[in-house]
């Protein structure tokens, strides 16, 4: 009996704290489920900040390469003839004047113009004279033009050519042009590069004279020009 007391004690003891773990299991559930999603949310967090540090360092951590003498990049494969001679196309003439052992690439700008419709090409050459006028050129408002540039390029490779034109008029900046050139390998014939298409303003606030800069740099963030100037824009 006693026996059989305590087995019944038991039995029902059991099944009591079974209720009780039962009942408890669903808070303990719930429990785990917010912990486990507060974690993941960590962890998407986490990805996202990884993210953006990746494509920051990617951006501001950018180094150009070395620069190496055309000589030392054709002389690797001068026993291949027709590799040679791609090279000697991609990389550009590297004869005379052109490659005197200078290591870092000259740009030298011989020209600027302005094409613009309804009026005849305007060409200033480069260097600007000291006596020569600033204003170079005049626009009729609402007008579409584009500079056009011609320059050479020395020594060695020039890359990721790029320009910067900003435009200010009594002293307030009103307008900023950027846009890459490219490119290029030194050779005798000029280089000749319009760039990219703009419009002058209208109406009677926007007449008047303009100054201007317009700079060039590489890759390497060597200037090759900074030329100031003026251009005035008139009625239709």
């Amino acid at each position: 009996m006693e026996g059989g007391g305590r087995g019944e004690a038991g039995s029902s003891s059991a099944p009591g704290s079974q209720r009780h773990e039962a009942a408890a299991s669903p808070r303990r559930n719930d429990d785990e489920k917010k912990v486990g999603v507060e974690e993941e949310e960590e962890e998407e967090e986490e990805e996202v900040d990884g993210d953006d540090e990746d494509e920051e360092v990617g951006v501001d951590g950018f180094v150009p390469g070395p620069l190496i003498p055309l000589k030392e990049q054709l002389e690797k494969d001068k026993d291949d003839e027709s590799l040679r001679r791609w090279k000697e196309k991609l990389l550009g003439c590297i004869d005379g004047e052109l490659n005197a052992g200078q290591m870092e690439p000259e740009v030298a700008f011989h020209s600027i113009g302005i094409v613009s419709e309804g009026c005849a090409e305007i060409v200033n050459p480069l260097p600007l004279a000291e006596n020569q006028s600033r204003v170079l050129f005049t626009l009729k408002e609402g007008s579409h033009y584009r500079l056009k540039l011609t320059f050479s390029v020395k020594h060695n490779i020039v890359s990721g050519l790029t320009y910067v034109n900003t435009v200010w008029k009594k002293g307030l900046r009103v307008d900023q042009t950027k846009g890459m050139l490219g490119t290029f390998a030194p050779q005798f014939d000029s280089y000749e590069h319009l760039l990219e298409e703009e419009t002058t303003p209208s109406g009677a606030l926007a007449r008047g004279s303009y100054s201007a800069k317009l700079k060039f740099e590489d890759d390497d963030k060597r200037c090759h020009l900074e030329l100031n100037y003026s251009f005035e824009i008139k009625k239709r």
